[in-house]
């Protein structure tokens, strides 16, 4: 759990917290991935749920997210911890990317520890271009429910990955 009160006049979230299955180990550069993904995104986050936009309605919120390994539910409060909206949304049209995203991101790990400065880098470039499509494909299938920025979701998407890592391997 982790809280965090940033001043901004924008719809934003203040508090994440991820529902993970205790006993589905997840290695130690997937933990540091989420735990930099929380970091920034409390840091800096532009997040509006559509009801509130339309109402002109500006908050924070507290985002819950667990996932069944089909599905990742958000569960969105305000900041007294009242339920706002739920919504679930299906895991099926991120499974490429992310089975692509695990690939890049393991060879990347991989890279650094034996290849040369110019390879890592290319692995890179591949590992960013397969995270801006993941994130992009996150806010076309949230927009029914909320108004977010690109790196906002680009770090809501490494949260996911993180989160049903387990069952992509």
């Amino acid at each position: 759990m982790t809280d965090k009160q940033p001043e901004q006049k924008k719809g934003h979230i203040v508090h994440i917290d991820i529902e993970r299955d205790q006993q589905l180990s997840v290695p130690a550069e997937r933990l540091h991935e989420q735990t930099v993904a929380i970091y920034d995104l409390l840091d800096e986050n532009s997040f509006l749920l559509k009801e509130d936009s339309k109402n002109g309605q500006i908050r924070g919120y507290r985002l819950y997210l667990k996932t069944d390994f089909r599905h990742v539910y958000f569960d969105v409060r305000d900041e007294d911890d009242t339920l706002l909206n739920g919504f679930g949304m299906a895991l099926g049209p991120f499974r490429r990317v992310i089975r692509d995203y695990h690939i890049v991101c393991t060879s990347y790990y991989e890279a650094i520890r034996t290849k040369s400065p110019s390879q890592i880098q290319a692995i890179d470039m591949g590992r960013r271009g397969l995270h801006d499509e993941g994130a992009e494909l996150l806010n076309d299938r949230l927009s029914s429910y909320a108004e977010l920025d690109k790196q906002t979701a680009r770090r809501l998407f490494t949260l996911i990955f993180v989160l049903i890592h387990k069952a992509e391997r």
